[in-house]
């Protein structure tokens, strides 16, 4: 296994972990950035107001998204797996 090989691999895995936490974390950090704007309006600051909107909107994103990670996560091993002989030799 060369060097390149192993980075190839690093490569897709870090690409395939950010095409997976993407949709999330940018659903949770755009609802965080509006009740953050809500908070600072109102000024009330209570730590707890962003919990139930943001566990929310995971859950829906997940519901919505979530065939599409899955489908993409299993494509990937099974890329990975099928690689396996050809990585090594």
């Amino acid at each position: 296994m060369t060097p390149e090989t192993v980075l190839m691999v690093g490569q897709d895995a870090m690409v395939i972990a950010v095409k997976l936490t993407a949709p999330i974390l940018l659903s949770s950090l755009v609802v965080g950035l509006i009740i953050a704007m809500f908070q600072a309006a109102t000024q009330i600051n209570e730590m707890t107001l962003t919990f139930v909107p943001k566990l929310f909107t995971i859950g829906l994103v997940l519901t919505i998204v979530g065939p599409s990670m899955l489908q993409a996560l299993v494509d990937y091993f099974q890329t990975a797996v099928r690689d396996i002989p050809s990585l090594i030799g």
